[in-house]
């Protein structure tokens, strides 16, 4: 009863003008910000900071600001992926996997009317999290250490691996490919350079945006110019602009499911919107895909993702007001943004700060009602864009992310990168070797590697300290059944690696190719 009582103050805080306002600029702005590859919710909060200071605006309105553009920022994500294949963030790469197919089909419309349904969902059903669970969910998440980390990644890897069915071991390979570019840049622990071949950009590592607009815009124009010599279809047709209650009832404990997963993921400090999209995603796949219709364009596929990433926002806030703890790094420009207002989140942060902490959960409840508000109407204006052919649609989305890349570092070595990741990736997919692992371990890959090195050294040099608490082991338990468990459903668990496989299944596309 106490916390209703508190969250009706809340509502009295988040309802007044001011708020009502910021709130509906938040997750607007947000939106237009996960639309467009290369700026992401961190650089979009970023160049606000200074703004929102010179507003004078008070700690709770520009919380409340930043928290909209964060949550806003993960349906915008999804526009791009659905439409483009193109992911703003590493979080949206899993919903490209059911999402483009679906758009290649005509069914666009469906899947970013789902997406926002199951943003919505999500990030409801997290708030409701948020409110009951915060101090218990906090106390969980500080223990998990750089072990149970090192673990949770692999987990990750092992999972996103088994997403790829009959290609598993592609999917394998995927992710080495991927684990091998996070290794170049600078050495973590000694600052020696890795396959830097002496060019100090990539003493920095490969840059993500790089990557992304690289492997998967790049490499569709290489995929276009074939499909234009070979006189492949190079024009989407639209479709209906709106999920049918059938879909939205297959897919309703799907959304249900993966916001719970979504919701505990994100109270780990630093796991993030990514691990939590993949695992809802993988867990839907083998609990309801008994079709195998993941990743050829299945609206439950949408779902699944979509609604985990709204939900780890929520998730991720926990560790940052009642431990001080960035969730993510979206939430880290958040802490330093208290910090400079003399808040310092922590465990009496609830108690000390009560409008702040209850007006900023009643303001993203309104943020995800204003989300679907604004955005369910728009489906068929964003779907729009399927009309325009794909010969000038995406090499005009190729030039936007060349545009991108270089506004960001100012650095022609970038674009050298992306070109040359394009044709990386457009050979992975005539291998038929998905991209998206590839992707996937570019981005937690230095993040396992620290967290491998952390434990070992707390540890001195003691290699047990990996399966030296229940969580490691429960872990490790998970990390073994997502490996076994693709090889004994099929008869021959290399057949994906024979070429006799590869001339059955030429036409079926691996699951996470595109």
């Amino acid at each position: 009863m106490e916390a209703f009582a508190a969250l009706l103050g809340g509502f009295e805080t988040a309802l007044t003008l001011q708020n009502l306002i910021f709130v509906f600029v938040g997750v607007l702005l947000g939106t237009l910000i996960g639309m467009l590859p290369g700026i992401g919710p961190i650089n979009g909060i970023a160049i606000l900071i200074p703004i929102t200071f010179a507003l004078d605006l008070n700690p709770t309105t520009m919380l409340i600001l930043f928290a909209g553009i964060y949550y806003g920022s993960q349906y915008g994500n999804s526009i791009s992926a659905i439409l483009l294949n193109v992911p703003g963030t590493a979080s949206s790469v899993a919903t490209t996997l059911d999402g483009y197919e679906m758009a290649k089909r005509g069914r666009a419309g469906p899947a970013l009317a789902m997406s926002a349904i199951a943003s919505f969902i999500g990030g409801t059903l997290s708030i409701f999290g948020l409110v009951f669970l915060a101090p218990a969910l906090a106390q969980f998440a500080i223990r998990f250490g750089p072990a149970e980390y090192f673990v949770l990644i692999v987990f990750t890897f092992t999972t996103i691996s088994a997403l790829t069915g009959k290609y598993f071991v592609k999917g394998l390979i995927a992710t080495g490919i991927g684990l091998v570019l996070a290794t170049i840049g600078l050495d973590p622990g000694t600052g020696v350079p890795r396959f830097t071949f002496g060019q100090l950009p990539l003493y920095d590592g490969i840059d993500f945006v790089s990557a992304t607009i690289g492997l998967f815009a790049v490499a569709e124009v290489f995929q276009l110019l074939e499909q234009s010599r070979v006189g492949g279809e190079v024009r989407t047709k639209i479709g209906r602009a709106m999920v049918s209650v059938k879909e939205f009832w297959e897919s309703f404990w799907v959304m249900i499911r993966s916001a719970l997963t979504g919701f505990l993921v994100g109270t780990l400090p630093g796991a993030g919107a990514t691990i939590a999209s993949f695992l809802a995603y993988s867990n839907e796949q083998r609990w309801v895909d008994k079709e195998g219709s993941f990743g050829q364009g299945d609206v439950r596929g949408v779902a699944a993702p979509e609604a985990a990433n709204n939900a780890s926002v929520s998730g991720a806030m926990i560790p940052l007001l009642t431990l001080g703890v960035p969730g993510s790094g979206t939430t880290a420009v958040m802490l330093a943004a208290l910090l400079a207002l003399n808040l310092n989140p922590g465990p009496l942060f609830i108690q000390q700060q009560p409008d702040l902490f209850w007006g900023l959960i009643a303001s993203m409840y309104i943020g995800n009602v204003m989300l679907l508000v604004l955005n369910l109407p728009l489906v068929g204006l964003f779907i729009r864009v399927l009309l325009i052919p794909r010969w000038v649609l995406v090499p005009s989305v190729a030039v936007i992310g060349y545009v991108a890349v270089f506004s960001v570092n100012s650095s022609v070595f970038d674009l050298m990168v992306m070109t040359a990741l394009g044709v990386l990736g457009y050979l992975l997919r005539k291998l038929n070797i998905p991209v998206a692992p590839v992707i996937l371990a570019l981005v937690l890959g230095p993040m396992m590697e620290t967290n491998l090195r952390r434990a070992l050294s707390l540890a001195q040099g003691d290699a047990t300290v990996l399966v030296g608490s229940p969580i490691t082991i429960v872990l490790w338990i998970m990390v073994a059944a997502s490996v076994i468990l693709p090889i004994v459903t099929r008869k021959n668990p290399l057949a994906s690696a024979s070429p006799a496989a590869e001339s059955r299944d030429e036409e079926d596309a691996p699951p996470l190719n595109d």
